[in-house]
């Protein structure tokens, strides 16, 4: 009775990966025969659980939904994983779903071996979270919006919404919404506007869907490959007050590498130079920022007699520092 639990534990197991399964297939991970496999199946069934089976060959068995969640079965990776994952969700972007991680993590916990209790422990206790910037704070989303945006990315419907922009302005968008976009603890929606005609991305703490949805859609080209990378420039770049044009003495991949997205894009000349477009209210921190490249890439700085002046400030200073003839002070 035992191993025919264990066994059935284990084809539960099986069935609940997003695949469909053969009945050799089954039988071989089990090592059982074909015949005790069906036995098996006919077991969870009459256990509530709804395996779905298809003939052909191409058929075989899954586990789909049904009126209950059955036991989730997770091997040790899985379950720190998703143990991680809750405790993150506990102080998350996400509003209110703290108390309902809280609840899952509780049981999730209640039933690990000691031995993965030990490692999410160690994991959370040597691990120091970035508070988010004051500018940040409040960019909690309601997990029903970010619900309802998925649900209509996924049917391909159009979403129409309540919108507030960055100056307080309000508008109504109808889009065709596409992908969201997790950015630090900021959610954004990338979007065709249907009234614009172009690609907009809005953030999801702005807005405030109207139901039902609009019509489906059919999907287009998305605006690019890396859309985390998209959000992310385009969203920097939006409030920039000084932009400037830097050419860098180095292959595009190893720029990429060393600036972050957010200070802007960084474009290819040739095999040996690119372009990078930077950005900010502050020239000083591109000053900065352009220091970080490193020793081993030099670059030009024209057009930009503000930023140039600031390398000259931020270089002297440096030497007056390497010099021991003045301490670093700011100014």
């Amino acid at each position: 009775m035992l191993e025919t639990s264990a066994r059935l534990l284990r084809l539960l197991s099986l069935l609940q990966t997003p695949r469909d399964w053969t009945g050799c297939e089954l039988a071989e991970r089990l090592g059982v025969t074909t015949r005790t496999v069906r036995n098996d199946v006919g077991r969870l069934r009459d256990l509530g659980y709804p395996v779905h089976a298809t003939r052909g060959a191409v058929g075989g068995y899954r586990l789909a939904a049904g009126a209950a969640v059955p036991p989730l079965l997770l091997d040790d990776e899985e379950a720190v994983a998703v143990a991680v994952g809750l405790r993150t969700a506990t102080v998350g972007s996400v509003a209110g779903i703290e108390e309902s991680a809280l609840r899952a993590l509780a049981k999730l916990e209640q039933v690990l071996p000691q031995r993965l209790r030990r490692r999410i422990n160690t994991l959370q206790t040597y691990t120091v979270a970035v508070p988010a910037a004051p500018d940040r704070a409040g960019a909690r989303v309601s997990a029903d919006v970010l619900t309802a945006i998925t649900a209509a990315c996924r049917d391909h419907e159009r979403l129409r919404f309540d919108y507030r922009a960055h100056d307080g302005a309000a508008s109504r968008r109808d889009v065709e919404p596409y992908r969201l976009v997790n950015w630090g603890r900021r959610w954004y929606l990338v979007a065709w506007d249907v009234q614009r005609s172009a690609w907009r991305t809005y953030r999801v703490d702005r807005v405030e869907p109207c139901v039902p949805t609009g019509p489906r859609f059919a999907p287009r080209e998305l605006p690019a490959e890396d859309l985390a990378g998209y959000v992310a420039r385009g969203v920097s770049t939006a409030g920039w007050s000084y932009r400037v044009r830097i050419t860098v003495h180095a292959p595009a991949a190893q720029i990429v590498e060393r600036l972050p997205p957010s200070l802007g894009p960084v474009e290819a000349v040739d095999e040996e130079t690119c372009a990078v477009v930077l950005g900010n209210n502050d020239a000083d921190m591109l000053a900065v920022w352009l220091g970080a490249l490193g020793r081993d890439f030099e670059f030009d700085v024209r057009e930009a007699p503000q930023l140039a002046e600031r390398l000259r400030v931020l270089a002297d200073r440096y030497n007056r520092a390497a010099d021991g003839r003045s301490a670093v002070r700011g100014g």
